[in-house]
């Protein structure tokens, strides 16, 4: 039987507390000043800088504003590197809000393909809800990424730069999270009264029509081709005339996209070493090659990772942010905070107990550019995020090596950097996980 708190215990905790100075020091100073400035360990922080070994950035930082889109600009960054060599140019950026328009179409469509999928079941079953809560998000995956690049290619961002709403995507996903919901409550009537396929079709291309505008008018209509002229560092003129996207990609991408695979470290049984899953659900383009994983020990991730930086190739990855992390001082370590301090008690979650409680999942996906190796084995990581330059080191910010093991969940590398056995591995048919599970968490 339930049991409620009693009053004779709070009474206990309450003099324990009070007979304790530690305690009530500690309340003085958290009650005024940040949890996190309190616990911040000073010998973390000065035993850490920002140089690394082997360095590929000499470019500014970009920012995502107050959006979701990470992932694109993770992505982007690392097309980025390639494309400035080619153009001889320092600064340039593919168009972000280019893929974000597609993202957003292409996701819609996906998401209603899904609701047609499941409009037998009823709304609360777990599928479902967990559809309907996610309606509009502007996370995504490497392989939607690649997705997005082959059907829809690239543009400079002066062809389609940035709006209001792809800088800040809250009103336009509110928006567009409506008309899902109620479209998946229009197809999912129309299927419990017995409608052929071909008429739940139909009511999804209307609703599509309504999100395409809804989509130009927040972020302008994609161009269908472009002029472009730039001029290089030294000053040279250079027109390669009217171009498409993907004409665009096709020249400037200087990196084989689809021959890259996703590494993940998931500790769980559900998901064993040297095996892909993948998760129901989970995409943006229909008809592309589905979202799959690879399961791997954190040492094989950061031996590839650091091999492609070695290599002049920077990595896109994904990772829980949220954890141990301080923006303004730009740093990741697994012992930056000493809560136990504070709290008197040691966190004693290992990561694939996070993962089962619900702790930690990706939230955030950036660009490895920098490895700091000793003997060979990495110390620590250069990293390019998308919040501004003025967080970190101009924006770039630093993860130590514990970090890595302890929240990296994903790193997207080339197949042929794999050794035999996990290409091998990749061919076998991969494990289908539900759509809730956390490993289908959007970066």
């Amino acid at each position: 039987m339930p049991r409620d708190l009693a009053p004779d215990l709070v009474e206990r905790l309450t003099k324990a507390f009070e007979a304790d100075p530690t305690a009530r020091m500690l309340q003085n100073a958290v009650t005024t000043t940040s949890v996190d400035d309190i616990a911040l360990d000073r010998r973390v922080v000065t035993s850490i800088d920002h140089s690394v070994s082997n360095l590929l950035d000499d470019w500014s930082a970009t920012s995502q504003e107050k959006s979701g889109r990470c992932w694109l600009f993770a992505g982007t960054n690392l097309l980025r590197a390639g494309a400035r060599k080619t153009l001889n140019v320092k600064d340039f950026e593919f168009s972000q809000n280019h893929l974000l328009f597609w993202d957003k179409f292409e996701k819609a469509n996906h998401w209603l393909e899904s609701m047609i999928a499941t409009a037998d079941r009823d709304v609360d079953d777990r599928t479902v809800a967990h559809l309907l809560a996610t309606p509009a998000e502007d996370g995504g995956q490497w392989n939607m990424f690649v997705a997005l690049v082959v059907k829809h290619g690239l543009v400079p961002k002066v062809a389609m730069p940035e709006t209001k709403s792809s800088s800040n995507t809250r009103l336009m996903n509110r928006d567009l999270g409506t008309i899902l919901r109620q479209a998946a409550r229009d197809l999912r009537a129309q299927a419990a009264d017995g409608a052929p396929e071909a008429d739940l079709r139909e009511t999804k291309e209307q609703v599509l029509a309504t999100v395409h505008r809804l989509l130009c008018i927040h972020l302008g209509t994609p161009p269908e081709s472009f002029l472009w002229q730039w001029k290089d560092a030294d000053g040279g003129f250079h027109r390669d005339g009217e171009m498409t996207p993907l004409a665009f990609a096709e020249k400037y991408v200087t990196v084989p996209l689809e021959d890259y695979v996703c590494l993940v470290n998931d500790p769980r049984t559900s998901s064993p070493y040297g095996r892909t899953f993948t998760v129901e659900h989970l995409g943006n383009v229909v008809g592309a090659p589905p979202v799959t994983y690879l399961n791997v020990e954190p040492d094989v991730m950061k031996s590839l990772a650091a091999q492609a930086i070695v290599g002049g190739e920077p990595v896109w990855f994904g990772c829980d942010t949220g954890q141990m992390s301080h923006s303004d001082l730009g740093l990741w370590d697994a012992g930056l905070f000493d809560r136990a301090a504070v709290y008197g008690t040691e966190p004693a979650l290992a990561k694939a107990d996070r993962l089962l409680h619900h702790e930690s999942l990706m939230t955030h996906a950036m660009l490895f550019t920098g490895v700091d190796l000793v003997d060979d084995a990495p110390r620590r990581w250069r990293v390019e995020n998308s919040w501004g330059t003025e967080k970190g080191d101009k924006g770039f910010m630093t993860m130590n090596d514990g970090w890595f093991a302890e929240y990296v969940f994903e790193v997207a590398v080339r197949r042929d950097a794999l050794p035999a056995e996990l290409q091998e591995a990749l061919t076998h048919e991969p494990i289908v996980l539900p759509a809730w599970d956390p490993m289908g968490a959007l970066a």
